[in-house]
């Protein structure tokens, strides 16, 4: 290594080269970088989805969702199969084990998906797909007072302009309505002409068709023939010959039916902004697109768009993320400002300027070296990313002190710049070396969190690793460099001089207070601790185990994942399954009232500052809720039908306004009357989900057994204190009419088949063709008169085609039964399911206190009475436990690479111990700092006690190699302990000092979007300062015990 140092202390062209390389290559890597507020999260799980029009739910579940579950059940690499079937849909999700090639196993899904060959004829071809979860960057709203054809074409019209934007490359109209051409025949006509829908669908297809038929070779070339009849409009498919008889007569389908060009029947969806009637584009970022960017173009576009629509025609910005982007990153970037200032002054103050200017360059280039390499480490700038920048301020420079101590020392006693940077640079460089491996080895465990949110772990080593990498090569290369040619040279200007001499004299006072603290209180406590160290020994394992005590004693609160609070407060309204349209509206108007009442409430108090800025209404589907729900164990959530309602209001950015959205949320709870028939109506305002806290997912074959095992469950949650909003999936369907077969029918020659066939024709539809028109697909419905389908006594008069070409009723040979159906279908691992969840007052419990209450007693009962019956947990409480699993499992590994990378240089097996023995301390100081900002442990406060532990290594680490050193000069272990705390104590001072102050802006941070991460500031920040304290003390007791009383290697 000396010959290393040597070199680009005797080149410092070139180590300025260097630096000047890094530095512009980070800066101009910056505007490349994608920007985010999170990442996209890739999920090991695979997505099978299939639509069967028409079909309820148990047909869903039986004609798809058992098929495929069976199909894929025991392939090689999958850990876990679940579906959901719903009105005319399926959905599986099919999990996969760790480490599987997720390409491969899409192919091997798809492969076995497509060889099913027993799917009903009317089931869409299924799609396969991974899961990954992405956000758009804002909405665009296109409202105004104008029919739904109008405002759709308009819609569309926007749309393109916006794709043709150069910044954008991908948007989509929401819930875009479907086009249908309806051919309306009446259950009269059908009778009166004596004909059946095949009939007539059979006449369309030979007449409305285009066909390539064939091409003529001729001497000027190839001419191509084409036979065109294709119908397109409802004039087109009127003039269709239907019926023709001998005498030359014509009937034509105009005359049968009424054809009709319009949107579908069933869409039930109500969107409106601001109160009117609204379409809603959703714009994307793409690949390294930059949200920032995209949305500047969009808004921009929006701004010109404005003045040329007419008056009652409004265009506007919904919920725009790259907003809250370019807000995360003010407040990070202000935070890391402030951080960075704080720590040059503390290096200002207990250095020599100059030194603590050359020894502070080091986080500028250690950074630029970060941003240089995260696009090949495909990382973003986010607010995970930006926030490990911050952790790592302080810590980025501890290797940077330590030499650059060490270098002012040598040059204390008289040696030149050069040989001073040379000796002292290459006399630390085996402690700074492993001291900052040791640190990037504690940082790994996050590399390989399991765990559907697992993913996001791994910003914090790559950025941490990355970051590292750069200042050690700097502080042992760079930095030697600049000290080498540095010369303290007296200022001429009077002014710089009094400065001078006052900071100096500033500086002096602090020395002389800081050897103060080290003479009269260090010094005589060490010599108490040295002289009774099994005393000091045992003081400190009573310490630790009373931070065991609160822990598990339930006074530290843990709640896996602090929420994130969004500037959106919601409102989710939801009716009994099967409720119509008009009954939800009624309780959205209730919900719409109280908003603009509460709207009126704070434009009264905030007159100055408007609060609310638009208001999204949603009838028949729960967009923001849909997105907020997609956390662990629920990706594929969906919130929509008739019976669902939702407002959303969009705030203005936190920074900007002054009432929480959380306040927001709860006073608008209170302005909400009681709804008579209401299932549920929740309120929320959080941007991300891990799942909820208490979802407990029970299986049985049996659905009696499930239904009894689900209310019993229920009934004991209520009666945890802090528990609330106990609720389950197990949804009431629309009613359901049950055709079944009468032994007459066999007279008939009629089948299940040929009469399911003619009913569905009647009442859902026969689809004839699908044609293209511009962009849509438009699809030629046959079917009954929309009054024909709107009672059941039309069905009850029916009448069926034999396959004689008879006519009868449909009672004289079916069976017509009106039950209940259900909403929806849940199954896991080929079993039916039902998930309980609620949620909890962390002021008064956590859900991993109800959790482990219910595992020890409640559910072990349910087992019990319920023997077809087995549970899991879902949600939160399976990411948490997947999580803390594999965290866990890696934290041990990197304890035991940082026991070898510690036992290499210090070639021994027991100081390594010694080094170590400060790291359980972290946590104590960990938990004190929760305690004194009343935050909860989260799974963020134990990723920053792994942080903690390299940094509290590396100051055992320089303790340790001290006390080595002066023992070689041979010293006494006694006097080596003692000498070395004195000496040892203001590096170490100081680099604990740095990290705290570079992390107190973020401690100090009122904003909310600062506010999820403190609890890993709060762990790093405080565990250091008390980790510290201890190991100044702990590691000279606990090398004196080793080496003395244990080892015995005293040679004085």
């Amino acid at each position: 290594m000396e010959r290393v140092i040597k070199w680009f202390v005797e080149n410092s062209v070139a180590a300025n080269l260097m630096m000047s390389f890094i530095i512009i290559s980070g800066a101009l890597t910056i505007p490349l970088l994608k920007m985010e507020v999170f990442p996209d999260i890739e999920i090991d799980m695979i997505n099978v989805t299939a639509v069967y029009p028409g079909a309820s739910p148990s047909d869903v579940e039986s004609a798809i969702c058992i098929k495929i579950e069976e199909r894929l059940q025991g392939l090689q690499g999958v850990k876990k199969i679940s579906s959901n079937a719903s009105e005319s849909f399926a959905s599986v999700n099919i999990e996969l084990l760790p480490g599987q090639n997720l390409n491969e196993m899409m192919d091997r899904v798809k492969a076995e998906v497509d060889a099913i060959d027993s799917f009903p004829n009317d089931v869409e071809r299924p799609t396969v797909r991974q899961f990954i979860t992405t956000q758009p960057v804002l909405t665009v709203a296109v409202d105004g007072n104008l029919d739904d054809l109008t405002l759709l074409e308009l819609t569309e019209q926007i749309k393109d302009e916006i794709d043709d934007l150069p910044e954008v490359t991908l948007s989509s109209i929401i819930a875009k309505q479907e086009r249908e051409l309806s051919i309306e025949i009446s259950e009269t006509i059908l009778r009166k002409y004596d004909i059946t829908f095949n009939k007539i669908s059979q006449a369309i297809q030979n007449w409305s068709i285009n066909i390539p038929s064939g091409s003529i070779e001729s001497r000027q070339g190839e001419i191509l023939i084409r036979a065109e009849s294709q119908s397109y409009t409802p004039d087109d498919f009127s003039k269709i010959p239907v019926i023709t008889s001998p005498d030359g007569a014509i009937v034509r389908l105009g005359a049968l039916a009424k054809i009709n060009d319009r949107f579908k029947d069933n869409y039930d969806l109500d969107i409106l902004f601001n109160g009117q009637p609204s379409n809603l584009i959703t714009v994307f970022r793409v690949g390294t697109q930059s949200a920032i960017d995209v949305a500047e173009a969009v808004k921009k576009y929006v701004e010109r768009k404005q003045k040329d629509l007419p008056p009652n025609v409004n265009i506007n910005v919904f919920n725009d993320q790259a907003r809250l982007l370019q807000g995360r990153i003010d407040t990070m970037v202000k935070n890391a400002e402030y951080g960075l200032l704080l720590v040059i002054i503390v290096l200002a103050l207990f250095l020599k300027p100059k030194l603590a200017f050359w020894v502070s360059l080091g986080i500028p280039i250690s950074f630029m070296g970060g941003f240089w390499l995260m696009p090949l480490m495909d990382l973003s700038i986010n607010m995970l990313s930006l926030f490990t920048f911050i952790l790592v301020l302080g810590i980025v420079v501890d290797d940077a002190v330590v030499v650059g101590e060490n270098v002012a020392l040598f040059r204390e006693r008289g040696m030149n710049p050069k040989d001073a940077a040379i000796k002292a640079a290459t006399q630390v460089s085996k402690p700074v070396f492993f001291a900052v491996l040791t640190t990037m080895a504690t940082f790994s465990p996050m590399l390989a969190v399991e765990g559907e949110i697992g993913s996001i772990w791994r910003i914090f080593p790559l950025v941490v690793i990355t970051v590292l990498f750069w200042s050690l090569f700097e502080s042992l290369t760079i930095l030697p460099a600049h000290l080498g040619h540095s010369k303290e040279k007296e200022f001429k200007s009077p002014i710089f001089k009094n400065i001078n001499k006052n900071w100096d004299h500033i500086q002096g006072r602090l020395t002389d207070g800081l050897f103060y603290v080290i003479k009269k209180f260090y010094t005589p406590l060490l010599n108490k601790a040295v002289k009774r160290p099994f005393t000091f020994l045992c003081l400190s394992a009573s310490i630790f185990i009373l931070t065991i005590g609160v822990i598990a004693g339930g006074y530290m609160k843990f709640s896996f994942f602090p929420p994130v609070e969004a500037d959106l407060a919601i409102a989710a309204l939801e009716y009994p399954a099967g409720t119509p349209m008009e009954v939800t509206r009624e309780g959205y108007i209730e919900l719409e009232k109280a908003a603009r009442i509460l709207e009126n409430q704070l434009k009264n108090e905030f007159p100055n500052n408007p609060t609310i800025e638009n208001r999204l209404s949603t009838i028949g589907w729960q967009p923001l809720r849909t997105e907020t729900s997609r956390g662990p164990g629920n990706l594929d959530a969906l919130f929509a039908g008739p019976h669902m309602a939702e407002v959303a209001l969009e705030l203005k950015p936190s920074e900007l306004r002054l009432i929480s959205t959380e306040d927001v949320v709860r006073r608008w709870r209170k302005l909400m009357p009681v709804l008579p028939g209401v299932k549920d109506i929740s309120f929320f305002s959080s941007i991300f989900s891990v799942g909820d806290p208490i979802n407990i997912q029970l299986s049985s074959k049996h659905i009696e057994d499930l239904l009894s095992a689900k209310n019993d469950l229920k009934l004991k949650m209520v009666q945890y204190p802090g528990v609330y909003d106990v609720k389950d999936n197990y949804n009431v369907g629309k009613e359901e009419i049950s055709i079944t077969l009468l032994p007459a029918a066999e007279n008939y020659g009629v089948t299940m088949m040929i009469l399911a066939s003619q009913v569905r024709q009647a009442f859902y539809g026969l689809e004839v063709q699908s044609i293209q028109r511009g962009r849509d697909e438009v699809k030629v419905m046959l079917r009954y008169p929309k009054k024909e389908r709107s009672s059941i006594s039309y069905l009850e008069k029916m009448m069926i085609k034999t396959p004689n070409g008879y006519t009868i009723p449909i009672r004289q040979v079916a069976q017509l039964d009106i039950g209940e159906g259900l909403a929806s279908i849940q199954r896991k691992n080929r079993k039916r399911s039902i998930n309980v969840t609620a949620d909890v007052d962390l002021s008064l419990t956590t859900g991993n206190e109800v959790i482990a209450a219910m595992t020890n007693s409640v559910l072990p009962e349910l087992m019990k009475r319920y023997n077809s019956l087995s549970y899991s947990l879902e949600g939160e409480q399976q990411e948490q436990g997947e999580n803390l699993k594999s965290i866990g499992k890696n934290f041990i590994i990197a304890m035991i690479v940082v026991y070898t990378l510690l036992a290499i240089p210090f070639k021994s097996y027991f100081q390594p111990l010694v080094i170590m023995s400060a790291i359980p301390f972290g946590l104590t100081g960990a938990v004190i700092g929760h305690l004194i900002m009343g935050l909860n442990f989260s799974v963020l406060s134990l990723m920053g006690i792994i942080a903690l532990t390299g940094v509290v290594v590396n100051d055992s680490l320089v303790m340790v190699d001290f006390i080595n050193r002066y023992r070689n000069e041979g010293n006494s272990i006694m006097d080596a302990v003692l000498e070395a705390g004195p000496r040892r104590f203001r590096p170490i001072f100081l680099t604990s000092l740095t990290t705290f102050v570079g992390l107190v802006p973020l401690l100090l941070e009122k904003s909310i979007q600062a506010k999820f991460m403190i609890p890993m500031a709060v762990s790093l920040a405080y565990g250091v300062i008390f980790a510290t304290t201890i190991t100044l003390f702990l590691v000279p007791v606990s090398y004196l015990v080793l080496e003395k009383y244990i080892l015995k290697t005293d040679r004085i």
